[in-house]
């Protein structure tokens, strides 16, 4: 992250903002569609993000990544939302809205097709640290660092996501076989 942009912000520099904001928007709403799984709810979290950005980035210590910073926010905001509603119906779901399809061909969509419904049903616990880490390319540290966990309980629910990914994707693609 450019530290002049943020020294920019900081000083109240509203263009700056406003290229912060380009930087991170489409990435933070993919974020928020894959946790809250509905598109509605997933923009509320990033506006919501933005704006405590916003009013707390005189808070934000320089020396450190602004990035996690950011998603630790944006997912917090997120997992507010989900509480606020838990009655929420499921209108759109990960794989068919997370993906720009314009980038991907038919063939690539459709190999990665169940690997998303996959993710889609796992629980927040092990679904949260599998998209940092696998969609958003986040380090086990700074996973540890976004969610507030010890490093070792991070590990441990990336752990447990693979092996029920693995376990979801046997049964999807209809194969009880044994891989050695």
């Amino acid at each position: 992250m450019n530290e002049d942009l943020i020294c920019k912000v900081k000083s109240g520099d509203r263009k700056a903002f406003e290229e912060l904001y380009n930087l991170y928007a489409d990435q933070g709403l993919r974020t928020a569609l894959a946790i809250t799984k509905n598109k509605s709810n997933a923009a509320d979290a990033v506006q919501e993000t933005f704006i405590r950005v916003y009013n707390n980035i005189k808070s934000f210590d320089e020396t450190k990544p602004f990035k996690p910073w950011f998603y630790k926010i944006l997912i917090n905001e997120c997992n507010r939302l989900l509480s606020k509603n838990s009655r929420t119906v499921l209108i759109s779901n990960f794989f068919e809205s997370g993906l720009d399809r314009s980038k991907y061909d038919n063939y690539k969509f459709q190999e990665y097709e169940n690997l998303y419904k996959a993710v889609e049903n796992l629980k927040d616990i092990n679904r949260i640290p599998i998209v940092l880490k696998y969609l958003k390319g986040f380090t086990e540290e700074e996973i540890s660092q976004i969610l507030d966990l010890n490093i070792n309980t991070v590990k441990s629910r990336l752990f447990k996501g693979r092996q029920k990914l693995r376990k979801f994707l046997e049964i999807l693609e209809g194969g009880n076989e044994k891989h050695g």
